[in-house]
């Protein structure tokens, strides 16, 4: 049997990818565009038995050959580039690229695990799987949205499973092909490392000083999401995939400068005196960032819960100060 993941040497692909070697699965296809070649450091110390290019791999589903025992497909490949304006390349490569594995997933009875976005919320303060509270704010969200809105055509007659994950603001391990696309945590992680110093954006939306909230999900729980109901392939749907608490910026960078500090053996301080010591800053909010920026997301998880999944998610302060560690053994 044969597990098929795409954007394996991603960020939720590499992790996802690892997680199965974990439980000794190592027929494992994995699907990428190495264009950027440094991305295949995610999957160096992965088992696989395939690797195939992301055009091919489309082009072989097209085809009709691609058959076989396949336990699942993870696509989790993208264009996550929120600030692309290629309307045309996003909507080909995050839809009508989806549109064809779910198509040849419906018809070989193939179970789909695919990754969405909360981004297709956009600035809406309600974050429920419905459509009454979507509306995306850039091409990226709106590439999400429409596959999302395909699933829902097709997934009560398909007699295999399928689900989307609306994933909310991830970080951790294996993330810094990601570049600027990566999570603040990764960032805050550098600055501090370089500068001693993090900067987080000024006022803005109604929000203080770097008060801007978000659903921080570590990448750890994401992963085991996914494997849950890898394990449950009798439960389909859209979900949101998130902890179900928002956090602001500020409680992120003194989580990212403590847990360094810990690790340093210096003491852990508050806010409001890494605030007095300069070692947090912040800056001007961007223009081009205005209207398309969420300035606060927390997931509706109460869908997750009803599908059976009880495990509590890693706060803020948890995650990061597992997270950290492993950024120091990466440097």
């Amino acid at each position: 049997m044969t597990y098929i993941v795409t954007g394996a040497a991603g960020f939720v692909g590499s992790n996802i990818v690892k997680a199965l070697n974990a439980r000794g699965i190592t027929d494992i296809v994995a699907v990428d565009n190495l264009t950027h070649a440094d991305k295949f450091k995610n999957i160096v110390d992965c088992e696989i038995s395939e690797y195939v290019d992301k055009k091919d791999f489309l082009a072989v589903v097209e085809s009709g050959e691609l058959g076989g025992d396949i336990d699942a497909i993870f696509h989790q490949g993208a264009c996550s580039n929120t600030m692309e304006t290629d309307g045309r390349y996003m909507m080909e490569n995050n839809y009508r690229y989806s549109l064809s594995l779910l198509d040849f997933c419906v018809e070989e009875g193939v179970p789909l695990i695919y990754a969405s976005s909360a981004s297709v919320y956009g600035g809406g303060t309600t974050f429920k799987e419905d459509r009454s509270f979507e509306a995306p704010l850039n091409v990226y969200g709106y590439s999400k949205f429409l596959f999302d809105q395909a699933v829902r055509t097709r997934i009560d007659d398909a007699s295999s499973q399928i689900v989307g994950f609306r994933y909310f603001n991830v970080y951790g391990p294996r993330e810094s092909q990601k570049g600027r696309m990566a999570s603040m945590a990764f960032h805050f992680f550098n600055q501090y490392r370089t500068t001693g110093k993090v900067k987080l954006f000024e006022g803005s939306g109604g929000f203080g000083h770097g008060e801007q909230s978000r659903d921080f999900v570590s990448v750890e729980d994401v992963v085991k999401v996914n494997l849950f109901f890898l394990d449950n392939n009798n439960v389909s749907g859209i979900f949101n995939l998130g902890t179900g608490r928002s956090q602001p910026f500020n409680d992120l960078a003194v989580a990212t400068v403590n847990a360094i500090c810990h690790i340093d053996g210096k003491p852990a301080s508050d806010l409001a005196v890494l605030k007095k010591e300069g070692v947090i800053e912040y800056v001007p909010f961007p223009d081009a960032l205005k209207g398309k920026y969420q300035s606060f997301t927390q997931a509706d998880i109460s869908l997750l819960r009803e599908a059976g999944y009880t495990d509590e998610f890693l706060t803020v302060e948890q995650g990061v100060a597992r997270y950290v560690p492993w950024l120091l053994a990466n440097e």
